[in-house]
């Protein structure tokens, strides 16, 4: 039987889109106490399936598809402009697939108006009529109000026309930004994205004996299984080791490992993957919120995706992104890279900032094994010895150097120069993931 917080979920994605959702209302209408009916709605804002604005309430969304994740709802928009809803609060779910800036004669907007747009404008009334006219939403910049009418058409049409107190240019540069954060989340890899899904992968239950284990061994060819009770929950994970000199009538229970490591579809690649280099895991069970499983992910999965990762090109670039690909290799004998300290790369002050340079010691170590083959790192241990101040526009030289490297353990020693000058060092423990 599901759990109260299942139940809740379930009943909001059953709800229409645009439905508004309170507390109160769930707490009522499925006999739940408010602090459960709370956590549940704020799950389901983390899921993407509602979304809360201020003044207005929660309300039931579309969940997006990732390959429309750019898109941002006009919820979204009122988030991101701090702006307040004057008419057709039906709409708010909706999703807007451009904005326009209504500087211009109302003829020359006409062109540029659709359907499910936009229209970014001030105390302009028949511009604001002409763009609800034209199926688009409206967002007044200045602070300004509207005339009654348009509000009444926009509650006609379902269609919201929002306020805000930002002038035209920063409300552009506001949407302008958030839809570039929204690239860099869609280029995230998750384990949803790369997972075998439930329908696909080998699982066993615990009355299930080591003879159904062999079974599963010829059919898949898999040594490793997730182990799931009769509601399909995960309760272990059983391997070729945990069978060796076993009868074949062993019950799986007896000899499986209890509780093991499981992610979810929303843990990012990078998570996924550094779990299974520290614990030194092949295969993670896919859980959902109440532990069900829904699949499985590999080892190779992940290898695979990273390999694949490498040879995208980055719509939206991260500080990351900007700081290695500003580094560049030198033609010296030596392994040694070289960098400009951009303003991106500063803090406060002017200076390079701390999380950069670590930025840079970790990408010119990892660059440094790629080079030797010795595959990609991920950082165990991270020493920073000393760092002097590094002024924007400075040239500077990274110079990794090996010291050790196993079959999965590698140590580096690094140092940073401008000029002659060390200004930082430092001594990288990571382990290794052999490509």
């Amino acid at each position: 039987m599901a759990t109260k917080h299942e139940q809740i979920i379930q009943h909001i994605l059953a709800l229409e889109v645009g439905h508004k959702i309170s507390v109160r209302q769930i707490a009522k209408e499925l006999n739940v106490s408010d602090g459960t009916a709370y956590r549940a709605i704020k799950e389901a804002e983390n899921q993407g399936i509602v979304s809360t604005i201020e003044r207005v309430g929660t309300i039931r969304i579309e969940t997006k598809k990732k390959e429309n994740f750019e898109r941002l709802t006009f919820a979204e928009v009122i988030n991101i402009v701090d702006g307040q809803v004057l008419g057709g609060r039906e709409g708010l779910h909706k999703t807007l697939n451009k904005f326009i800036i209504g500087a211009m004669q109302l003829d020359a907007m006409l062109r540029y108006t659709e359907a499910d747009s936009l229209v970014i404008v001030g105390n302009r009334i028949k511009a604001q009529e002409l763009a609800l006219g034209e199926g688009a939403a409206v967002l007044i910049t200045g602070g300004f109000d509207t005339e009654e009418y348009i509000k009444q058409l926009a509650d006609e049409k379902q269609l919201p026309i929002i306020s805000t107190s930002y002038d035209t240019f920063t409300v552009a540069a506001m949407i302008n930004r958030a839809i570039y954060d929204q690239l860099i989340k869609k280029e995230i890899v998750y384990v949803g994205d790369i997972f075998t899904s439930y329908d696909e992968s080998f699982y066993l239950t615990a009355r299930d004996t080591i003879a159904d284990w062999y079974r599963l061994n010829d059919q898949s060819g898999h040594t490793r299984f997730p182990v799931v009770d009769d509601k399909k929950r995960v309760i272990g994970m059983v391997t070729s080791k945990d069978i060796v000199g076993k009868a074949n009538d062993v019950h799986i229970e007896k000899v499986m490992s209890k509780d093991p490591q499981v992610v979810q579809a929303k843990t990012s690649l990078a998570s996924v993957s550094h779990l299974m280099v520290w614990e030194g895991i092949e295969v993670v069970p896919v859980v959902d919120q109440a532990h069900e499983l829904q699949g499985i992910i590999s080892r190779q999965d992940v290898l695979k995706a990273l390999q694949q990762i490498q040879k995208q090109p980055q719509v939206g670039e991260t500080i990351n992104d900007i700081v290695a690909r500003n580094l560049t290799h030198t033609e010296d004998s030596e392994i040694v890279f070289e960098t400009e300290v951009t303003p991106q790369m500063t803090n406060q002050l002017g200076t390079l900032s701390n999380g950069v340079f670590t930025t840079l010691i970790t990408e010119a170590s990892s660059r440094l094994l790629q080079y030797y083959k010795k595959g990609d790192l991920v950082v165990e241990n991270l020493s920073v010895f000393f760092i002097k101040p590094v002024q924007i526009d400075s040239k500077i030289t990274i110079k990794p150097k090996l010291l050790e490297a196993g079959r999965v353990y590698a140590k580096l020693d690094v140092e940073v120069l401008t000029g002659r000058k060390v200004v930082g060092k430092g001594l990288i423990m990571a382990q290794l993931i052999d490509r």
